[in-house]
């Protein structure tokens, strides 16, 4: 489980993720990465966490494949998580295709997301 201090929760965070972030699609889902804060050291104050959040929508499935795949990404985010700048916001949106999709084909587009946004890789 992600611990709750790396748990993205309000709208306007979510917002900023999407609007200010970086996008880098996969078959099954895409990421939006908003990286740290503009001073993560400031004198006097320690770093944010990163926090991640998901957005998972109808089109998946029904009630019980959203909540298998959000436990299925909270689960492969937990891991990620200390991978990812401090104070970065992060959000992962299924794709109608993560419903049908195995934990190992999540794992492999989450990864390579995540590597593209880090990594400034071309598109």
């Amino acid at each position: 489980m992600l611990p709750t201090e790396n748990r993205l929760r309000r709208r306007e965070d979510f917002a900023t993720a999407v609007r200010r972030g970086r996008r880098a699609g996969r078959p099954s889902l895409v990421v939006h990465l908003r990286s740290g804060a503009t001073n993560p050291h400031a004198p006097g104050e320690s770093a944010p966490p990163t926090r991640a959040g998901f957005v998972v929508s109808k089109a998946v499935g029904g009630a019980v494949v959203r909540n298998k795949v959000k436990r299925r990404l909270r689960h492969l985010m937990r891991d990620r998580v200390a991978s990812l700048p401090p104070g970065s916001l992060v959000v992962v949106r299924a794709l109608p295709a993560a419903g049908n999709a195995d934990h190992a084909q999540l794992a492999q587009d989450l990864d390579a997301a995540l590597e593209r946004l880090l990594g400034g890789g071309a598109r």
